[in-house]
């Protein structure tokens, strides 16, 4: 570690991301305890026209408090963690099972907005993680309401409807594609992306979100 680095992190010491505690030598963007405790969720989901997708944590507590700070207060470090996580999850449950790995993009507007694509930047984290390379192959083109906006299901699935264009269908024809988003709820925002990605060629979709809803 250099002086500049030790320097820093005595005046700012790194915290958990999840927990918010001080981080002690050894432990990555998460402390040991958090990740035992938060990674055990192991959800499955199965949608309309993606396969099936894996989830390793829930949307509740200091799981939703660390996916809100690395969405909408300028986190975007936390991609390297929850990108670990995720390809973990991957690699228990699609091992081979998939040719290329992409993401659910952030219309151009947002991106403007915020800075970054979150989900660009968790699943060019877990493709690090698993010796891969994560591929563009979806663009928004509309710039709809936030999902997280609306609470009626219907009105999720209309809010999609046409939103995603495949600039490059050579990309994934023919192509099992692993599509990366950060929260599932109703899965119309994963089934919308995936559909959109089969016309266009793909043979078929499976999904890996880094979060679900608590189920009641």
């Amino acid at each position: 570690m250099g002086i500049l680095a030790a320097i820093t992190d005595l005046l700012f010491p790194p915290k958990c991301m999840f927990c918010r505690k001080i981080l002690r030598g050894g432990d990555g963007a998460a402390c040991k305890a958090c990740e035992a405790e938060l990674t055990g969720h192991d959800g499955v989901r199965t949608g309309t026209y993606f396969s099936r997708c894996v989830i390793p944590m829930a949307y509740e507590g200091k799981v939703r408090d660390a996916i809100i700070r690395f969405k909408f207060q300028d986190q975007p470090g936390y991609a390297t963690e929850f990108g670990r996580i995720l390809a973990k999850c991957i690699q228990n449950e699609f091992a081979g099972q998939y040719d290329l790995i992409t993401w659910i993009p952030v219309s151009g507007e947002r991106l403007k907005k915020r800075g970054y694509d979150q989900a660009m930047l968790l699943a060019m984290a877990a493709a690090l993680e698993l010796g891969d390379v994560a591929v563009e192959t979806l663009r928004k083109t509309a710039d709809n309401p936030a999902q997280s906006s609306l609470t009626d299901a219907a009105a999720r699935k209309t809010n999609v409807q046409g939103a995603y264009t495949v600039p490059e269908p050579e990309l994934i024809e023919g192509k099992r594609v692993l599509l990366i988003d950060d929260i599932i709820t109703t899965g119309s925002t994963l089934d919308e992306a995936s559909r959109t990605l089969l016309a266009s060629g793909a043979s078929e979709v499976l999904a890996a979100a880094l979060a679900q809803p608590a189920k009641e």
